[in-house]
């Protein structure tokens, strides 16, 4: 199998994928959730796909021509492609270096400072 860099926008678009594994994403849907351009959107997804990770489907072409608009390609994550990438972000989370940046760092629970 293919290795994936885990970049930062790939960790954006498996977030997005994650939020809701039973459900079918399409692209621009995709390019809103994680806050990217559909440019940086598509290669990440085929890399995903290539890898095992995601499945696509074309929509049906009767919807997308009742509603007069291109057709759609789905998206949506494997069971397998779920859990890797559930334990890719919890790795790509834990080897960061850097402390986090204050605006990421949790609220103190004691009602004291951190």
């Amino acid at each position: 199998m293919a290795t994936l860099r885990m970049t930062l926008q790939t960790q954006l678009v498996l977030r997005a994928l994650l939020e809701d594994t039973a459900r079918e994403r399409y692209g621009l849907e995709l390019c809103e959730l994680a806050g990217l351009p559909s440019g940086t959107i598509y290669p990440i997804l085929a890399r995903l796909e290539q890898v095992g990770w995601v499945d696509s489907t074309w929509e049906d072409p009767a919807a997308h021509e009742r509603a007069g608009r291109p057709g759609r390609r789905f998206y949506r994550l494997t069971h397998d492609g779920a859990e890797q990438a559930r334990d890719a972000l919890a790795r790509a989370y834990r080897s960061r270096s850097q402390p986090l940046p204050g605006w990421a760092a949790r609220p103190a629970t004691d009602g004291g400072a951190p």
